[in-house]
């Protein structure tokens, strides 16, 4: 069908015209201009262009019946130690990328159709420009835009633009399910952030070696990474074997940095002034502002500094904040000298440690 022959109410006759700048100046190469428009099926007969809309719109519902297949899956086909086949091969992950895939692939394909059928079918000239356009190119270019948005017909098709919003909103489902993946079993509970593995007469040791320290050890100005001696069970000191999780979790809550320093530069906490030996004094290594672990210690001022976003900590006085993001001092393990003069606990932390959390005061 010819340009003169289709409706003037879906393409002017004027529309490539408007499309051409004004002021462009003579082209070194004569424009061949543009070959008769050829226009879609959709464009002319009524009939043709419902049956796309209902196209489209069936794979926006297959995409959404996709992510609920995704999540009915990620419920029903068991995983681990035992876990169901099929031709010999994990159900789980085959049904949970098939139905995953197959979603984004109908959107896809659902969105391709439309912009290929329904979409306005212009053919348009851009000219070079400045790179600098001038103010009224930017306005005419928020108009394009404008333009665009009405051409592509969504606000008068409903069925198409409802269809498409449904699918892509419930392609979170499966996202909202993968979260679970982060916290299986009991870890949502909070309740374990408030204990560590530290109990009263545990000895410090060195991280890495496990080693115990002798107070007599620590040098003023020295800071140690160390660790709950637990985490280095032996036949000796009959702490029982971690492994997995569990390990990796009491590691981390367990981290302590130990420094030694003048004792008259200390200005303890209220009800802290035994906490500590001789200048020696321990912390948790975990910031309390998104849980990082530090150890940049500035021995001259006792402070001591997140790297990753530069909370700094007053070590001397009750590893206040004094910079940063943090918004609470790292708590303090309490610790005394044994019969052998090796560094212990008195008792856990007496708050939580790590990064701020809602439930935290309720600890």
């Amino acid at each position: 069908m010819s340009n003169e022959d289709h409706p003037s109410d879906h393409v002017p006759a004027t529309t490539h015209d408007s499309h051409v700048p004004s002021h462009r100046e003579s082209e070194p190469i004569p424009d061949p201009g543009l070959p008769p428009h050829e226009w879609r099926p959709t464009d002319v007969d009524p009939k043709a262009e419902k049956r796309a809309e209902r196209q489209i719109a069936a794979l926006f519902i297959a995409a959404m019946v996709s992510a609920v297949l995704f999540v009915v899956a990620y419920f029903s086909f068991s995983v681990g130690d035992s876990w169901d086949t099929f031709a010999g091969m994990g159900a789980s992950t085959v049904s949970l990328g098939v139905t995953l895939g197959m979603s984004l692939l109908l959107i896809g394909i659902g969105i391709i159709h439309l912009a290929r059928k329904l979409m306005a079918d212009h053919e348009m000239v851009e000219m070079r420009h400045p790179a600098a356009s001038p103010q009224e190119d930017r306005d005419a270019t928020i108009q394009a835009l404008n333009d665009g948005l009405d051409e592509a017909g969504i606000g008068r098709r409903p069925l198409v633009r409802n269809t498409m919003l449904g699918a892509v909103g419930i392609l979170g489902l499966p996202a909202v399910v993968l979260l679970r993946d982060l916290a299986p079993g009991d870890t949502l509970d909070i309740s374990k952030l408030a204990h560590t593995i530290w109990e009263p007469d545990m000895r410090l040791v060195r991280d890495v070696v496990g080693t115990p320290i002798l107070a007599s050890e620590v040098e003023v100005g020295d800071l140690i990474n160390a660790a709950p001696e637990a985490m280095f069970p032996t036949e000796e000191n009959g702490y029982p074997e971690l492994e997995g999780a569990e390990e990796q979790s009491e590691k981390a809550k367990g981290a302590i940095i130990i420094v030694r320093m003048d004792p008259d530069d200390i200005t303890p906490a209220k009800g802290r002034e035994k906490w500590t030996v001789d200048g020696i004094i321990c912390y948790s290594k975990i910031c309390t502002h998104v849980g990082c672990p530090i150890s940049l210690y500035e021995r001259t001022t006792h402070h001591v500094l997140c790297p990753c976003h530069q909370s700094t900590f007053d070590l001397a006085d009750a590893a206040k904040v004094v910079f940063g993001p943090a918004a609470r001092p790292l708590p303090q393990l309490p610790i005394k000298v044994d019969g052998e003069g090796y560094l212990v606990a008195q008792s856990d932390f007496t708050e939580p440690i790590g990064a701020s959390y809602w439930e935290r005061e309720k600890q």
